[in-house]
């Protein structure tokens, strides 16, 4: 049940998400699941990631629910965790995180900080990519050792 209302609570954003997926699909771009999540790389929305948004410039990829859209497939990959981070955002806050990201960007910037870059919904994500690195390098670090490299 708690699994079914993790994707019900946005499902009106991931619809949004799918729609422009299916028109990225059509336009050229891939679509692929991966754990639970629908990726959509190239097609028209990578023209707009590309060119980006006032306040961030490009980026690699943006999340809209349980869809990741991505400039490709090696921005997808390269950006996984973040966006991840993005869609448990999603989970947890719903629709209302249409509001709510737009309008912490607008409280950092009142704060004289950039709305981009210290939004506290991006330092999460970015706190999750940091933490990710830091468990897969301590898990090299670890293998390094085991095998006396």
């Amino acid at each position: 049940m708690r699994r079914f209302l993790r994707y019900l609570w946005p499902f009106p954003v991931t619809l949004l998400g799918v729609l422009i997926a299916l028109a990225a699909r059509g336009s050229g771009g891939a679509l692929r699941q991966v754990e639970g999540v629908l990726e959509t790389a190239g097609g028209w929305p990578a023209w707009v990631l590309r060119r980006g948004f006032p306040f961030s410039g490009p980026v690699a990829a943006i999340t809209l629910g349980h869809v990741v859209l991505g400039v490709s497939s090696s921005a997808l990959a390269a950006t996984r965790v973040h966006e991840r981070a993005h869609v448990r955002q999603f989970e947890r806050w719903g629709v209302l995180l249409l509001v709510l990201y737009p309008l912490a960007g607008l409280l950092a910037w009142l704060r004289g900080g950039n709305p981009y870059c210290d939004n506290p919904f991006e330092r999460e994500a970015r706190m999750a990519e940091a933490a990710d690195r830091g468990v897969s390098g301590q898990s090299r670090l670890a293998g390094n050792q085991s095998t006396g490299r």
